[in-house]
C-alpha cells in the first residue's frame, strides 16, 4: 500500500512541475491512447525513427506519436501536396507528412542542423519517400526571407508545420502567410507550451519552459486576433494550434 501511495504521489509531483510532456493529467490515459490508437496502426518506418529518436540525447524536441497519427490523416483530409516543415529534427514528423502525400508530393523541409536530419535519411529511403524530401540547411528566416524574394513559391504551399525557436514564431508568421494558399493550413506546435500559458508566473516550472513562455504567450495573444485566418487549438501533444489562411 505505501508503495502504491508513492508512486501516485511521484506522478501529481511531475505534474505540478510544469514541463511534463503530456498535457493529459493522467499519464495511464495517455498510454492507453497510444497502445489502443497510435502504436498499432503506427507504420513500421514512423516506428522504427521513433524509436531511433527515442535514444538520442534531444529526444524532448520529437514530435508526439499521437500528434504525429493526426497529421498523418489530416494530409490525407486536405489532399495535400506541396508542404513545408520549419524544424525538423530527426525527421519522425516529417515522415508522417511524407507517408501521406502522393508520390509526386513535396515537402520543403527546413532546419540548420543537418547531422540530425542525416539520422532519419536511411528510414526515409526505405519507406520509399526520400524523393518527396526537399532538405534546405540554415536559418529559416533567410530560407523563407529567400523563398519570398524568388516570387514563385508564394501562395503555393497546402500545409506548413512549424516546429523551431519559439521566439521567433511571429516572425516565421509574417512570412509562412504569403508562402501558404489561401485556404491552406498552417500548424505550429507546442503552443500550449507543457500547460505553462495556463498558470500562475510563480508555478515551478522547468528552466526552457520558462524561457519559452512568455513568447508563446504573446503568440497566441497576437495570433488569436489576426484577421486574415481562422485558428483551432487542439491539446494534443503539447498543444497544436492549426491556421487556416482566409486571404
Amino acid at each position: 500500500m505505501a508503495e502504491t501511495g508513492e508512486a501516485e504521489q511521484n506522478l501529481l509531483l511531475r505534474h505540478l512541475e510544469v514541463g511534463h510532456r503530456s498535457l493529459l493529467q493522467s499519464d495511464a490515459l495517455y498510454q492507453y491512447i497510444l497502445e489502443t490508437s497510435v502504436y498499432p496502426r503506427e507504420p513500421e518506418p514512423m516506428k522504427e525513427l521513433r524509436e531511433l529518436t527515442t535514444k538520442h540525447p534531444w529526444n524532448v524536441m520529437v514530435t508526439s506519436a499521437d500528434q504525429c497519427q493526426f497529421l498523418n490523416m489530416l494530409m490525407k483530409l486536405i489532399s495535400a501536396k506541396n508542404t513545408m516543415e520549419i524544424g525538423v529534427y530527426t525527421g519522425y514528423s516529417l515522415l508522417a507528412t511524407a507517408l501521406a502525400l502522393p508520390d509526386d508530393g513535396k515537402i520543403l523541409a527546413v532546419d540548420k542542423n543537418r547531422e540530425n536530419y542525416e539520422l532519419g535519411i536511411p528510414i526515409f529511403q526505405k519507406a520509399g519517400v526520400a524523393h518527396k524530401i526537399d532538405f534546405r540547411e540554415g536559418p529559416a528566416l533567410l530560407v523563407l526571407d529567400q523563398l519570398i524574394e524568388d516570387g514563385k513559391y508564394n501562395a503555393t504551399f497546402d500545409f506548413i508545420f512549424v516546429d523551431a525557436d519559439k521566439d521567433n514564431y511571429l516572425n516565421y508568421h509574417k512570412r509562412l502567410i504569403e508562402l501558404v494558399k489561401v485556404g491552406g493550413l498552417i500548424g505550429y506546435e507546442n503552443t500550449l507550451l507543457y500547460g505553462s500559458v495556463a498558470v500562475p508566473d510563480d508555478t515551478p516550472m522547468r528552466e526552457y519552459v520558462r524561457y519559452c513562455r512568455n513568447f508563446v504567450l504573446e503568440f497566441n495573444k497576437v495570433f488569436a486576433a489576426d484577421p486574415r485566418i481562422e485558428i483551432c487549438m487542439l491539446p494534443l501533444g503539447d498543444g497544436i494550434t492549426l491556421c487556416r489562411r482566409l486571404s
